[in-house]
């Protein structure tokens, strides 16, 4: 096995919708492999883009939030975050949309943290996480019909501890924030 080989990109032959709601997109692609193989059925679930939100405050606490996720049946800790699905608005815009919605902060200083794919073999969309330092509370929370979420302002030692402990499932959400605490944290 030469180790020197680079993966190549497939071709695909043809795209049917299997399924095409708002919230839930299923497609199966028919597709060419660079070594000739062809897969008939190969899904593909399509999501808009998610944006999660690392935000700090001006006295160096993180804002993070609680809510039920039904998928698990449990509360965990997560990243202020949502859905781009504006009409017109940035990835940028969204985030910062979702952290005042849900939490009621905002300002500060805005800066991209990383890219993350859930499961790119199986998903199209990419999730942008943004790191916000010095926000303050400027509003109150605007929560959708289906949300119930609490706030909770943490230490840098808390948030460790939170992530390390399993207090957040989000894989998407911890990643961040173990970018953060092993690049940027004093």
């Amino acid at each position: 096995m030469a180790m020197d080989h680079k993966p190549g990109c497939w071709t695909t032959l043809g795209t049917t919708y299997l399924y095409n709601k708002p919230w839930l997109t299923m497609r199966q692609d028919s597709v060419q492999l660079p070594n000739g193989r062809v897969i008939d059925d190969y899904y593909i679930w399509e999501f808009p883009p998610w944006c999660n939100v690392l935000a700090i405050t001006k006295n160096r606490e993180f804002v993070l939030i609680r809510q039920y996720r039904h998928g698990i049946g449990k509360v965990f800790y997560e990243l202020p975050a949502g859905v781009h699905d504006k009409a017109g608005e940035s990835i940028l815009e969204s985030a910062q949309r979702e952290l005042l919605e849900e939490t009621g902060f905002g300002g500060g200083s805005w800066s991209a943290l990383m890219e993350l794919s859930a499961n790119p073999a199986l998903q199209n969309n990419i999730t942008y996480s943004f790191l916000a330092v010095g926000v303050e509370e400027i509003g109150k929370q605007e929560l959708d019909a289906t949300e119930e979420i609490s706030v909770h302002l943490v230490t840098l030692d808390e948030l460790r501890s939170i992530v390390l402990d399993g207090r957040m499932m989000q894989s998407l959400h911890a990643a961040p924030i173990l970018k953060y605490l092993l690049t940027q944290a004093v």
